[in-house]
Order: C-alpha cells, then structure tokens, then sequence
C-alpha cells in the first residue's frame, strides 16, 4: 500500500551535526517547534518529520541552529562521521566499553553496516582526524568528568572507559592535558570541553 493510500507521508530526515547530549535534543526540538515544522522524532544526529520541509524553512532552520552550535548536514562523509562521533559517545556514556569483546573498528562497522575503511576514510576527510584520535580525547574528556564527580577510584575510572590498566589512562591523560589525573584532581586548571567541540 502506498503513503498516497493511507494519507500518511514519507518521514524527511535531517541530518544535524554537533549534537552529543539530551539538552542538545531539546534545543533542536524547540527549534523546529519555532518554525512550526512537523516534528515525528529527534534524535542525537537526526530529526525526523513527517514531510520534507520548504527550502524557506530549511534556510531559516539553519539560521537558528547555526546559533545553538548546530549545522544541517547535506555531505554524506559529514553524515557518516557524526554518525560515528555519535556512536562513540553514547558507547563510553553508557559504561559498557569494558565490556565490549570486539574491537572499536568491529564494533562500529556492526552498528554503523558499513567496513570499517569506509568509515575511517570517511571521518579523517571530514573531522581532520582519526577515529582512534577523537576516542582517545573523548576518554579523556568522559575522565574529567568522572573525576570531577568523585566518585569512582582511578582503577573504577579505567576500568569503565575500557582501559587496561590505570597506567595506560594516566599516559593518556597526561598526553592530551599535560597533567596526570591525580594532578588535574586535585587543581583542576585544565578545563573541560563541551562534547561537541573535542577534536
């Protein structure tokens, strides 16, 4: 049966960069309620309508999300690439990266359907870097965090960002930040930064 059969339209999708928390999700929602679009479902890196918006209201979209730190996605190796950014952020959210039993390649080709050169070429041409570089600064930002709550011992940090001792966090974080953890704990000089700017 067709969508002109059942009077419903095909769902339009836009692709958004730079979205990486649930406060980005309400800021985009907020945004297209604003334009009085037809809002089906947002999503990190997506926000699904019911029908394809006017060219007018994507233009004035992009203005207003543009504002917020957000940008409409319209190259396929952008997409690709938030899609994996996206990936990897809710993978060490979650805190089940010490559970993985596969890779990070693996990992990301299942989910994402695409081989892994795909997917690496494809992020390195739109972020500058590589895959294995924006993990490793993400792990250091998710251990700021960590460390900032104090909650968890530096072997419970490692342990749950998937680390195989907390000697290999500690060379990490020393590398990226010029502090070690324990350093940064106790003068936290080293600021953190938003998800959506670590690259």
């Amino acid at each position: 049966m067709s969508a002109q059969e059942t009077n419903i339209s095909p769902a339009y999708t836009l692709h958004i960069r730079n979205m990486v928390c649930p406060r980005c999700i309400k800021v985009v929602t907020e945004a297209l309620q604003q334009l009085e679009l037809p809002v089906q479902e947002v999503k990190l890196g997506e926000a699904i309508l019911t029908h394809e918006p006017t060219a007018a209201q994507v233009s004035i979209l992009e203005k207003i999300l543009s504002t917020e730190g957000f940008d409409l996605i319209n190259d396929p190796r952008t997409e690709i690439a938030e899609k994996i950014k996206i990936a990897i952020i809710e993978l060490l959210r979650s805190g089940r990266v010490e559970e993985l039993h596969v890779n990070l390649s693996d990992y990301l080709a299942e989910l994402l359907g695409k081989d892994y050169n795909t997917l690496s070429t494809a992020f390195s041409a739109s972020e500058g870097i590589t895959i294995a570089r924006f993990m490793v600064l993400q792990k250091v930002e998710m251990a700021k965090e960590l460390l900032d709550y104090n909650e968890l011992s530096l072997s419970q940090i490692a342990d749950r960002l998937g680390y195989s001792s907390v000697a290999h966090l500690s060379g990490q974080f020393k590398q990226i930040t010029g502090v070690t953890p324990s350093a940064y704990k106790n003068n936290s000089q080293v600021s953190r930064k938003p998800l959506d700017q670590v690259s």
